[in-house]
């Protein structure tokens, strides 16, 4: 960005869009503590309206521009929720640059993103996830430390960067419940259940010491090597023990995640409650699984009424 102010703008004073998007990341980090990868995902999408600009620096840019990209990004094929997710991107971004001063009119103000449909996460029917926490069936550590993610993720409904995050001083084996450090910085505690919290004891007593091979860890679930799992060596497991399982159902890293809510919804459970358990910030976000109750039980109902 050049010393001489764009119209509708005021100079940032800064040598490039890079150094920019790096301030405005760095502040997220520092007022919202928010996560590596979300941090990751607005690099990456400031950077691809960057690419669109083609040489005109972000501080200038227009609403038009945004209108502009967003089109460009549907004409692309992209789907509407990675624009929405593109849109939501710039418009933090341009706040920022507002508060700042650095600009004098938001160019996202007014602008619309493409209509989301529900996207109805996929989740695993109570006999699936019976037979998913019972694939693990050897008596090795890894087997061990396998039914016990397993066991614990659908029990407390964690996220799997929180599972492989999780730490030997978070467990609180005489409570039955796990402290969670969530997205945000925000700690919550989550019971384990007895069947999660036989399948950890079990672990720690006869498994994890298999890997620590004399060398202290401060992470529960670790790999031969004695250091932590990763959240791809964990979502490998997954898919190999679904198909020991015979599990059809499309999964994701976060399938029993979603099991654990839907099938406490299923049974009754507030949904206040399920939110606090998710540890999500706000209920809307929760609300989603009261839509996979409703199509279950719709499919249900077309399933075996005789005028279904």
């Amino acid at each position: 960005m050049g010393g001489r102010a764009p119209d509708g703008a005021v100079a940032t004073g800064l040598s490039s869009d890079t150094v920019l998007v790096e301030d405005f990341c760095d502040s997220l980090l520092m007022e919202s503590g928010l996560a590596f990868h979300t941090l990751e995902g607005y690099r990456r999408d400031l950077a691809v309206f960057v690419r669109y600009l083609k040489g005109r620096s972000l501080g200038a840019a227009r609403r038009a521009d945004v209108t502009g990209f967003l089109a460009a990004e549907v004409m692309a094929g992209r789907r509407p929720r990675t624009g929405a997710r593109r849109l939501s991107a710039l418009r933090r971004f341009y706040r920022y640059l507002l508060i700042k001063g650095d600009i004098s009119e938001d160019p996202t103000e007014g602008v619309e993103g493409p209509r989301l449909g529900v996207s109805l996460p996929k989740s695993l029917s109570e006999d699936e996830v019976e037979r998913l926490l019972a694939a693990p069936t050897a008596r090795t550590a890894e087997a061990l430390r396998d039914r016990a993610m397993l066991e614990v993720v659908y029990a407390t409904g964690l996220r799997v960067s929180e599972l492989v995050a999780l730490r030997m001083s978070e467990l609180d084996s005489q409570a039955g419940i796990v402290r969670v450090v969530g997205k945000g910085g925000r700690e919550r505690l989550v019971p384990l259940g007895e069947e999660a919290q036989g399948a950890l004891e079990g672990y720690l007593r006869d498994g994890r010491g298999v890997f620590l091979k004399g060398t202290p860890a401060a992470a529960v679930f670790l790999t031969r090597r004695g250091g932590p799992m990763t959240r791809q060596a964990f979502w490998c497991n997954i898919k190999r023990y679904a198909a020991m399982a015979g599990v059809e159902t499309p999964l994701s890293p976060h399938t029993l995640r979603h099991a654990f809510a839907t099938h406490l919804i299923n049974h009754g459970a507030d949904l206040r409650v399920v939110q606090l358990l998710l540890g999500h910030a706000d209920l809307s976000t929760t609300q989603i699984y009261t839509h996979v109750a409703r199509e279950r039980l719709r499919a249900l109902h077309a399933r075996h009424h005789p005028r279904g």
